[in-house]
């Protein structure tokens, strides 16, 4: 008898899966078809993003000479195999970082506001790579040497570390986080960032200002392979590590406390998401500036389309925020040619109307 019982048992079980996946509401099947339509998105930006611009070669002839075929000239070749693809991938792993940075805050806060831009994690991240960029030859001299090409990714992670534990201490109160502390402590912690950063510029010789001013404005510029072997790593353990906090995110939605009695280990979780985000926006701000509003935008997009369970908003938004970035990249080096826009205005052109609309649509909600 045990044997037609545990067939039995299987067959509800299936039973049970085969309805619920058919259950009003359940999007998996609308997010399975957006990643894969997603991950097109991402090779059609990839391929139009290296063959746009002075350069007349084809796509097609870029295609030929990746599988083998030296259908490109070697002017073509270097412009697009060490500027263009270099800043391409560099602009899909910052967009995708930032992206899913600004999907888990909003997950762990519990909050459709919460951004590393916003709440001041980017500008703790700032402050970390500024300090090294003008004491790196001075005081910060021996850290600079022995750290060489990771030194600018891990003090833009220890800034952002830093400012991220701080904001969660400031805003968590009884094991509850406040939306409105939030964002006034990330307004705050954001303005003291600024104003200990703007004493370091003050410091800073001509040539570091230069650099500096453009920096601080978000560009993808001065891609080159070297920059991605120092923040690439970084990233790439990023979007590795935070997919497995996906189930722990859907349970913390329903509150501490319940996800804690669902057998979440809660602070474990805190402890993960708060190091991999600093991890991965440190790593972003330090080799690309100052671009704002993609965490923010990318993760409410998708929740409109394929719901809020992190398990595929995660890959979704990574793979929607790099190519947004992608594409944002073509139009500043394209819009004012042979000039180029620094990309964090284009970001923030796009990103502050949509914040604001989404502060106005969910201002009654967070009672703000």
């Amino acid at each position: 008898m045990a044997v037609p019982e545990a067939m039995m048992e299987n067959r509800r079980f299936l039973s049970a899966v085969f309805h619920r996946s058919r259950q009003p509401g359940d999007r998996t099947e609308l997010a399975l078809l957006a990643i894969a339509l997603l991950i097109v998105a991402f090779v059609f930006a990839l391929l139009f993003s290296i063959t746009t611009g002075a350069s007349d070669a084809s796509i097609l002839d870029v295609v030929r000479n990746m599988a083998g075929n030296e259908t490109l000239s070697a002017r073509d070749r270097i412009i697009i195999f060490d500027i263009r693809l270099p800043r391409a991938i560099l602009g899909f792993l910052i967009g995708g970082s930032l992206a899913v940075s600004g999907a888990v805050m909003q997950g762990l806060f519990r909050n459709p506001l919460a951004d590393p831009g916003l709440v001041g994690v980017s500008s703790g991240a700032g402050l970390g790579a500024v300090v090294m960029i003008v004491l790196g030859s001075t005081v910060a001299a021996p850290l600079y040497l022995a750290l060489g090409i990771y030194a600018l990714p891990l003090a833009a992670f220890g800034g952002g570390l830093a400012t991220t534990l701080l904001l969660y201490r400031v805003a968590t109160r009884n094991g509850q986080t406040s939306v409105a502390t939030m964002l006034l402590a990330g307004i705050a912690l954001g303005a003291l960032a600024g104003a200990l950063t703007g004493v370091l510029i003050y410091m800073a010789n001509d040539q570091q200002l230069r650099d500096l001013t453009f920096w601080g404005m978000g560009s993808l510029a001065g891609a080159t392979w070297i920059k991605i072997s120092a923040a690439g790593p970084i990233i790439l353990l990023s979007f590795i590590a935070l997919p497995f906090t996906a189930r722990g995110l859907n349970a913390i939605t329903l509150g501490e406390a319940a996800a804690f009695h669902m057998g979440v280990p809660v602070q474990r979780l805190k402890n993960i998401t708060i190091v991999t985000v600093a991890a991965a926006t440190g790593a972003s701000v330090a080799v690309s500036g100052g671009i704002g509003f993609v965490g923010i935008v990318v993760p409410h997009i998708l929740r409109m389309v394929i719901g809020p369970d992190h398990r595929f908003l995660l890959p979704a938004s990574a793979l929607l925020g790099g190519s947004l970035l992608i594409f944002g990249d073509v139009l500043a080096r394209t819009i004012v040619a042979p000039a180029e826009l620094p990309i964090g205005i284009i970001t923030a052109a796009v990103g502050g109307p949509f914040f604001l609309w989404i502060l106005v649509r969910q201002r009654s909600r967070l009672a703000l």
